[in-house]
């Protein structure tokens, strides 16, 4: 991680060990470590929309940013994580605008989701505002010079749940998936769960309730043999519990279902938060595996 100091580095080291000992106060504190870099980037020649409505609802708003001269971009779609409950598309127009920055220098049109929340939005709400949010760039996308059939969804945490849901699970999205061409999914609740050593239980029951039945029902690793597109699974070297194996289970899940086994990386030396708030610090590998799977595996449009 070339990108911090020996300071930062030894701090973020501190905070992995212990990790799962108070997640809240943690992801505040890299947030704090990554701020300076992302600050500092150039992030010239791209363009901003911001707050555009997809739905009714105040949450249901999202951004797209623009690379200079865009004309039939990739366009990925980001859906951020907070535990079912918190969390937004842009905090201080730091984080997640990082991951839409750095995706767009690269060449793609980024669409940068925010979902309504539970407990007043609870199961499928966050997969069907996904596929609302879904239709509307398929819709206008091409207006900011994306191209509709060639869409890749991206899910943090709980937004991957949400995206995975979406994609798998016939009661959570029940219309057509047109134009998506990969998912990836990033530090991705896979399997809902109340477990007592489970730091977001609560989070998780406020989204889905507490009956082991339901929780399996609408668990995205159980919907895998709906899955039809290329997905790159990461997980971080530090996850919140239980995060890491959820991942794995799902991979080898899609695995024997599909015949296909799909891109699995573990990004060393990062933590659940860590692993989105480095985009755009200079910091490069997790970036650079997703564009390489990207190259290799999406569906490309007809």
């Amino acid at each position: 991680m070339l990108a911090l100091s020996a300071e930062d580095r030894s701090r973020l080291a501190r905070l992995n060990r212990n990790w799962n000992d108070d997640i809240v106060k943690h992801r505040a504190e890299v947030l704090e470590i990554y701020a300076p870099l992302i600050r500092r980037a150039d992030n010239a020649g791209i363009t901003v929309v911001r707050d555009v409505a997809y739905g009714a609802d105040p949450r249901q708003r999202l951004d797209v940013f623009v690379p200079d001269g865009a004309q039939r971009c990739p366009v990925l779609i980001f859906v951020h994580g907070g535990a079912f409950t918190r969390g937004s598309k842009s905090t201080n127009g730091e984080f997640y605008d990082n991951v839409g920055y750095w995706f767009a220098r690269q060449g793609l049109v980024v669409v940068n989701v925010e979902y309504r929340l539970a407990p007043a939005a609870t199961f499928p709400a966050g997969a069907r505002d996904v596929g609302h949010a879904v239709a509307w760039v398929r819709e206008h996308v091409a207006a900011h010079g994306g191209d509709p059939a060639d869409l890749i969804l991206l899910g943090h945490s709980a937004g991957g749940c949400h995206v995975a849901s979406y994609l798998l699970d016939p009661q959570a999205w029940e219309g057509p998936r047109v134009g998506i061409s990969a998912a990836v999914l990033v530090s991705a609740r896979l399997r809902l769960e109340c477990l007592p050593s489970n730091p977001n239980a609560g989070n998780v029951a406020a989204y889905c309730g507490s009956d082991p039945a339901v929780l399996e029902r609408c668990s995205p690793v159980n919907h895998v043999g709906h899955c039809r597109w290329p997905v790159f699974v990461a997980i971080a070297e530090y996850e919140n519990r239980h995060l890491d194996a959820y991942g794995l289970e799902f991979a080898s899940r899609l695995a024997m279902a599909t015949g296909a086994a799909p891109r699995v990386l573990q990004l060393s030396g990062h933590n659940h938060s860590s692993i989105m708030a480095h985009f755009n610090s200079g910091e490069e590998q997790l970036g650079r595996e997703i564009l390489a799977f990207l190259a290799a595996t999406r569906l490309r449009p007809q």
